[in-house]
């Protein structure tokens, strides 16, 4: 009977077109028990006892019945609906599918996942940063380039992906540890001008819409999370509010979906003039949400931001993002006193650190007046 070879066991032979080749086992296909050869290929006898040293080193630490089955393109399919669909919003979801439909597989789908390097990968980035934006009617006046957000995504996605197959003993490393990312660059944070706060409460009063938009300014609302707020949400004597869902855009449909993160989901205080409005909008509520579409069903995100343009529009103001009205509120929040924790915990942000690195400029001025505040005193004290 002819001895089974160990795995791991290599022989180095020189082949006919002058290359040495390395060949050894890399283990047994569990349902044929035949050995799995793998080979490497140098033009010296040392140059090759130095690869084959290497890749049965590397082949320990794999599982020889998955690795080198599947390409980059099959792997993220399998991640995707084995692992991270578990464990990742629906939204989400639809996200990584489409980086995977229309970014990654076009470019490095077919590579052995096994073969996938950081180079690949490199290039990959590189493509999409100029050139990667899928051609849709909606994209027709916007940069040919994926923004700088969306590549860092993309290589986290794929650096997920990879940590899995490394624990799956698929492959030995995780190609994305060696790629050089593109800086984000911070972008200036915009807000309503607090100076004509009263212009744009006029403006949104003449278009029917001041209650959204009173109610973003005092809470610090996400817009998903104002438009998911229903009237159960709601307790008026206690004068607070529970955050429990969002509204967004999914598949071309408008739905209900579970908030962003652990700490999204809180309570928060508001004041008698938010309550009284409440009030106000609830005699005359027919339905379940507070923020209700014509037809009493929830409201699109995109009607409040269209809405939202148009109002600036017509006040004589510069365009804003929704989410402006929140960074607003922080804004205002701080600079009447809230401390940053507080505030932290109204906003739904993991930690205080996030606030206050994400509204510095803010507590610098505050700080710079807090130590003129006391500089002065000082000051008088010593004259």
């Amino acid at each position: 009977m002819a001895k089974r070879r160990a795995n791991g066991e290599g022989n180095i032979r020189k082949r006919k077109d002058g290359r040495w080749e390395g060949r050894y086992t890399a283990g047994h296909d569990p349902e044929t028990g035949k050995t799995i050869y793998k080979n490497v290929l140098g033009r010296t006898q040392a140059e090759v006892k130095e690869k084959l040293k290497k890749a049965i080193e590397k082949g320990s630490a794999l599982d020889p019945s998955k690795a080198g089955q599947y390409t980059v393109g099959q792997w993220l399919d399998t991640w995707l609906e084995d692992y991270a669909k578990l464990s990742i919003r629906p939204s989400s979801h639809n996200t990584y599918r489409g980086f995977i439909e229309n970014h990654i597989k076009p470019a490095v789908g077919n590579i052995p996942l096994e073969k996938l390097t950081s180079m690949d990968l490199q290039r990959l980035y590189k493509k999409l940063l100029e050139s990667g934006r899928v051609d849709r009617i909606e994209a027709r006046n916007k940069p040919k380039g994926l923004s700088v957000k969306t590549v860092r995504n993309i290589n986290q996605m794929i650096s997920s992906a990879c940590n899995c197959a490394v624990e799956q003993r698929i492959i030995a490393t995780n190609p994305t540890k060696g790629c050089a990312l593109p800086k984000l660059e911070k972008k200036e944070m915009k807000i309503l001008p607090l100076d004509f706060l009263d212009t744009f409460f006029e403006e949104a009063k003449r278009s029917g819409v001041f209650e959204l938009y009173y109610i973003d300014l005092s809470t610090g609302l996400r817009r998903g999370e104002l438009l998911g707020l229903k009237w159960g949400d709601i307790d008026l004597n206690k004068g607070i509010i529970r955050v429990q869902r969002q509204i967004l855009r999914q598949n071309g449909a408008v739905v209900e979906a579970p908030l962003k993160t652990k700490n999204s989901y809180r309570n928060i205080a508001i004041g008698t003039d938010a309550i009284e409005l409440f009030r106000q909008m609830k005699l005359q509520s027919t339905s379940e949400y507070v923020f209700p579409s014509p037809t009493g069903g929830p409201i699109s995100p995109d009607s409040v931001l269209h809405m939202l343009q148009r109002v600036l529009k017509r006040a004589g103001l510069e365009k804003i993002p929704f989410h402006a009205l929140r960074h607003t509120f922080s804004v205002l929040a701080l600079q009447n006193g809230v401390d940053i924790k507080t505030l932290s915990s109204m906003l739904g942000h993991y930690s205080a650190g996030f606030t206050l690195d994400t509204y510095a400029h803010v507590t610098t001025a505050m700080q710079t007046k807090a130590a003129n505040t006391v500089s002065n005193f000082l000051s008088c004290a010593i004259q």
